[in-house]
């Protein structure tokens, strides 16, 4: 550990007790404890959080981890309108959505009280219906202008600022993305690789495409590309496959987690590359996340295949540390 010594020179902060936020890296004089102290993240773990009421695959999560929507999703014997609400121990079932939504993947973005789902697999097909939550009902706005299923999206956006990209329709797959703002969808530049069966995170203008299916029953990428609101650009890859995973994050912090066929295995974006994080229980495809930002600091894993209630949640937490003054 470093040495008030090693400090020398150095001008530093005062805080009356520790600063807010407490991130990674920091220094600062403490004037209630009179000491020197820094902050050191520790490595992320998952933990086995309440089950949701209606078992479900294919669900779009929204939110943070104490704060959370599990939102549609596919049980036996099709999709389900069926939403619940998580407040970071238990799930509870409130408003439906107007539409059912499943059998594929679909973005949700926004917070438990102001969230939006587009597109997914609707009982008449392949859908760009698009639906807002207030905090009490759902509301039908603007339709994206491509259908899409098995698409990712932005998990950090807003009602007013989404993001959605890449999809299994229109067939075999896509690189085409779409940006809402609050009325409508515009179409914006395409990623660099086609795909299906990804994993997005992020906002509408800094998010993440991960991974996925390049060409139907021809394997998977393990791709990622980097969006700064106005074009992707392809950064390193995962350092394990996760076709049909789910994440959240964003583009400076980011988790992702599961793969086909089902698996327990994570990992972490710092920014720069991807690493092996902790794997987590129990194996499952097809689930989805809801975020607890900034980065990864906090989140959730939700639901799966085989038809799943399971959530697990992951923490990452942020300590204070004393300097000696030797």
């Amino acid at each position: 550990m470093t040495t008030y010594k090693g400090l020398r020179g150095l001008t530093i902060q005062t805080v009356a007790g520790d600063p807010s936020p407490l991130v990674d890296g920091l220094i600062w004089y403490d004037s209630v404890a009179k000491k020197i102290q820094g902050s050191k993240t520790a490595a992320g773990s998952w933990a086995t959080g309440g089950n949701l009421n209606t078992g479900r695959e294919y669900v779009a999560g929204v939110g943070i981890q104490t704060a959370a929507l599990a939102v549609c999703g596919t049980t036996s014997p099709g999709s389900i309108d069926s939403v619940e609400s998580y407040n970071g121990s238990s799930w509870t079932e409130i408003a439906d959505t107007n539409t059912a939504r499943g059998t594929a993947s679909m973005n949700g973005d926004g917070t438990q009280t102001a969230a939006i789902v587009g597109g997914g697999a609707a009982p008449g097909g392949t859908t760009g219906n698009t639906e807002t939550w207030n905090g009490t009902a759902w509301t039908e706005v603007g339709d994206l202008n491509t259908a899409k299923d098995q698409h990712a999206g932005s998990s950090e956006g807003t009602t007013a600022a989404s993001l959605v990209f890449g999809g299994g329709s229109p067939s075999p797959n896509t690189a085409t993305a779409e940006v809402y703002n609050g009325t409508s969808w515009t179409e914006v530049a395409d990623l660099n690789t086609s795909r299906e069966r990804l994993s997005g995170c992020g906002t509408s203008t800094a998010a993440l495409a991960i991974d996925g299916a390049v060409v139907p029953g021809a394997g998977a990428t393990q791709a990622t590309e980097s969006w700064n609101g106005t074009a992707w650009t392809e950064v390193n890859d995962t350092s394990t496959v996760h076709y049909w995973g789910a994440a959240f994050g964003n583009t400076a912090g980011a988790l992702v987690a599961g793969a086909y066929p089902a698996a327990t295995h994570t990992d972490e974006w710092n920014g720069t590359t991807w690493s092996e994080a902790a794997a987590f229980s129990t194996s499952r495809v097809l689930h989805n996340a809801g975020t607890g930002g900034p980065g990864v600091e906090g989140g959730l894993i939700i639901g799966g295949v085989p038809v799943s209630a399971v959530t697990e949640e992951w923490t990452k937490a942020t300590a204070a540390v004393t300097f000696t003054s030797s």
